[in-house]
């Protein structure tokens, strides 16, 4: 097919990342709140990018195209998708651009339904690629080391506003039996018997639950999600020592190293919140709330999600499970290549957290490396990026042609997913567990599957405990 502009989004449930691959021209990256939300203030309805022009976020009233990660309010997203599949926007028609789209995991068959009719009849792009986010993470920088190739086998832990999913990758491919999205401690789900596992904890919960710790102990902040949200990104960590610094704020409530004041915006005279400092002076007007112990103990729920009632295992036990369910002979080298994507994953101290209790879970001869991006939030469209430069990118893509032809049959077969294998006709399993853009080869007896070109690997590196953070 004639090659073409290539619109690449990875749409997820709090942001949209946007940016058009022209050749080797450099990309211009958007970012654009995935939302619709009505001021309070100046009773101005914003959509999508509009919302970065509102001056007055007190009590935004919020409406959400994703609901428990996955899309489920289509009318809000094609409000927002109505904005920027414009030619005006991306500096091309969508009749002449192909897409690359990434979609949440275990998406359901009749929603990637609603995707193939939205991305070829409503906007009618000449073609498009539907991934997961963490299928496009072999394509970018995060595992980059100067010594050695990107490794063959890798953990993402892609934490971000719906849940936290632990994805193991092998030679580019996810390894979906061992994707974990749900560990229970004390019992087995009926979910558990097709592998539908993950952490219901996002920043989304994160968000909410210090709405309402706040809301309890100071002020009333139950309609402020915009400003708490702030909060949260402002004053948060992750806790090396939970107990002790528990212990600390119970002892000095006013007075200990933890405490910040964070003063709240003053929307009537369009001033923003913000952290305290040491040598501020405040107006006899300003409101001051007060983050003691809510700084560690709403991140403490991604660690230790049975805080607030969750029958859950924390992060590091559900890494551990995704990993023994892996062949023994690879485990060592899943254990040396943790990366970390999301923003949920942007909290200080998370990593040093992460690593510890990783350690003490890990075999004692399992090196435990985890890697850290300057920016998790844009890891994965980065590598998005990247694989639309590739130049059989359009090996991997479903033409509108195809689609008219033989509908979302097109895409079935060629985006392989999360979906149980199927039997060939000689009771050989056909594997359905690929990752997404995986190419079929029909002439092949054996029904061998090439998946997204992919760069040389290594095993595992040296050393013990360490993580390594690309600046």
């Amino acid at each position: 097919m004639k090659k073409s502009s290539i619109v690449v989004v990875d749409n997820g449930a709090a942001t949209i990342k946007l940016g058009v691959v022209h050749g080797k021209a450099k990309v211009t990256t958007r970012i654009i709140q995935n939302a619709i939300v009505r001021s309070k203030g100046d009773k101005i309805t914003y959509v999508g990018q509009e919302i970065d022009s509102c001056n007055d976020f007190s009590s935004l009233r919020y409406r959400l195209p994703f609901e428990k990660g996955y899309l489920a309010d289509w009318d809000a997203q094609k409000a927002i998708w109505d904005d920027i599949f414009t030619s005006q926007y991306l500096g091309v028609a969508p009749s002449d651009a192909s897409l690359l789209i990434t979609e949440p995991y275990f998406n359901l068959p009749n929603l990637q339904d609603v995707y193939d009719q939205f991305i070829f009849e409503e906007y009618e792009f000449q073609s498009y690629y539907r991934c997961t986010p963490a299928s496009m993470i072999p394509h970018s920088n995060l595992f980059q080391d100067e010594s050695q190739p990107p490794p063959e086998c890798m953990l993402v832990i892609d934490s971000g506003f719906s849940y936290t999913h632990v994805v193991p990758i092998n030679n580019g491919l996810i390894v979906w039996p061992a994707v974990r999205r749900r560990f229970y401690l004390n019992f087995v789900p009926i979910v558990l018997l097709i592998l539908w596992i993950r952490i219901d904890v996002g920043g989304k919960l994160l968000t909410n639950q210090l709405k309402e710790l706040v809301s309890y102990r100071q002020w009333n902040m139950m309609d402020e999600t915009y400003v708490m949200n702030d909060v949260k990104e402002s004053c948060c960590y992750v806790s090396a020592n939970f107990k002790q610094d528990l212990e600390m704020c119970r002892n000095n409530p006013k007075t200990n190293p933890i405490v910040r004041e964070y003063v709240l915006p003053d929307f009537s005279s369009n001033k923003r919140g913000h952290v305290r400092t040491n040598d501020e002076i405040l107006a006899d007007s300003s409101q001051i709330l007060h983050m003691n112990n809510e700084r560690f103990s709403v991140p403490e729920l991604l660690f230790r999600p049975d805080d607030i009632g969750l029958e859950q295992a924390g992060l590091a036990a559900t890494i551990a499970d995704s990993i023994s369910t892996l062949p023994e002979e690879l485990r060592g080298m899943f254990w040396a290549n943790i990366g970390l994507i999301g923003g949920t994953t942007k909290f200080p101290s998370f990593c040093d957290r992460l690593s510890a209790e990783l350690r003490s879970l890990a075999p004692v001869d399992c090196e435990v490396k985890i890697y850290e991006g300057s920016e998790p939030i844009l890891e994965a469209y980065n590598g998005a990026l990247a694989f639309a430069r590739v130049p059989s990118f359009f090996d991997y893509v479903v033409t509108r042609e195809e689609y008219l032809e033989m509908g979302s049959n097109a895409s079935r077969r060629k985006f392989r997913d999360w979906k149980p294998a199927e039997r060939g006709s000689k009771g050989k399993e056909v594997s359905r567990s690929k990752t997404s853009g995986q190419k079929r080869d029909e002439d092949e007896e054996d029904e061998d599957e090439d998946g997204p070109p992919k760069k040389a690997g290594r095993g595992r590196g040296r050393g013990r405990g360490s993580y390594r953070k690309r600046g």
